[in-house]
């Protein structure tokens, strides 16, 4: 009787404290929308702090200036600003696309483009897992500097060297390659392009990819050796899958800016001798911009190099969400 009373008293004590208990999860989800605002910035305001500059700088530089994509649609009159002009629609994309220079531009860029972009994607991975089978550590840190020093040389520098190198007077390779110098030679203007990205980028990329091997556990090294892997056993099997998402990620990114060819070099490339190979979307958009002073025109031509662009990254990403389940969205 006395053991009766007492389950009796802890069930009606467990069921007290169960209607006690305030199931905050249920309460937080029915708030109004303003109160769940103002709690989240309560306890996250710290990360909105931190993250609000970039978020301005963004908003600036990248979304304003999309204010005036609208002039790709119509007849820029300066006297009328931005939204003054009369409404022409798809006008200035058929000049474009129906003037003689179009498909030259779109092939110049999309072979400049292409050949950096799968060499300069592959590169990084290779020297990262090179890098990484140094075990010296001041000769791993010596090669690590040495390749990242040219990705903080200005691209004016660059050029110049290109162009003293490639000097058939005096130059280091261009002595031996002829009278004229290979920047005279169309042919040779997207391999120069791409061999000097590649060199002046290739060990400053290579640093995400060899943050993403330091994080590969070494007993799997360890395991590896002891079923007599070898060097190139332990790339294939240990390292290249650690850093697979690493590398889908940065070729969606890059993806992202395929045509995406860099205006400066280019233009500082170019020379009369290899106009037919160098001009590309960028030099393309300055001169009809710029110097011809077509604002429609060169507005339409850089919004279809960004579609373009856009179209690529979506591709990509679903491509590669198919494939490994990897993806930016």
């Amino acid at each position: 009787m006395t053991s009766a009373n007492t389950v009796g008293a802890s069930s009606t004590y467990d069921d007290a404290a169960d209607a006690a208990v305030v199931d905050n999860i249920a309460l937080r989800k029915n708030q109004p929308l303003p109160v769940k605002i103002v709690e989240h910035f309560k306890r996250y305001w710290q990360l909105w702090t931190f993250v609000a500059p970039a978020m301005v700088f963004v908003l600036i530089f990248a979304y304003v200036p999309m204010y005036g994509l609208q002039l790709a649609f119509r007849d820029f009159n300066p006297t009328a600003g931005l939204t003054g002009g009369k409404f022409v629609g798809l006008k200035y994309f058929e000049q474009f696309f129906r003037s003689p220079q179009a498909l030259q531009v779109i092939g110049n860029t999309v072979n400049i483009a292409l050949q950096t972009a799968v060499v300069g994607f592959f590169a990084p991975i290779a020297l990262a897992l090179l890098i990484n089978q140094l075990h010296n550590t001041k000769l791993k840190s010596f090669v690590q500097t040495i390749t990242y020093m040219p990705h903080f040389i200005s691209v004016v520098v660059v050029i110049s060297m290109v162009n003293i190198f490639l000097s058939p007077d005096s130059g280091i390779i261009g002595r031996f390659l002829g009278e004229q110098s290979l920047l005279g030679k169309p042919q040779w203007f997207a391999a120069i392009y791409w061999i000097s990205e590649v060199w002046q980028h290739c060990g400053w990329d290579c640093i995400i990819y060899l943050a993403a091997l330091s994080a590969v556990d070494t007993a799997l090294y360890e395991a590896a050796k002891i079923d007599g892997a070898g060097r190139l056993q332990l790339i294939r099997y240990v390292d290249i899958p650690t850093i697979l998402p690493t590398c889908t990620i940065m070729l969606i990114l890059k993806m992202g800016g395929i045509l995406g060819v860099g205006f400066e070099k280019t233009y500082l490339m170019q020379n009369a001798l290899n106009l037919t190979s160098s001009e590309v979307l960028s030099t393309y958009v300055y001169k009809m911009g710029i110097i011809n002073g077509q604002i429609s025109l060169s507005t339409a031509i850089g919004l279809f190099n960004t579609l373009v662009n856009f179209g690529f990254l979506v591709l990509t990403n679903f491509i590669t969400k198919k494939i490994n389940d990897t993806s930016i969205f």
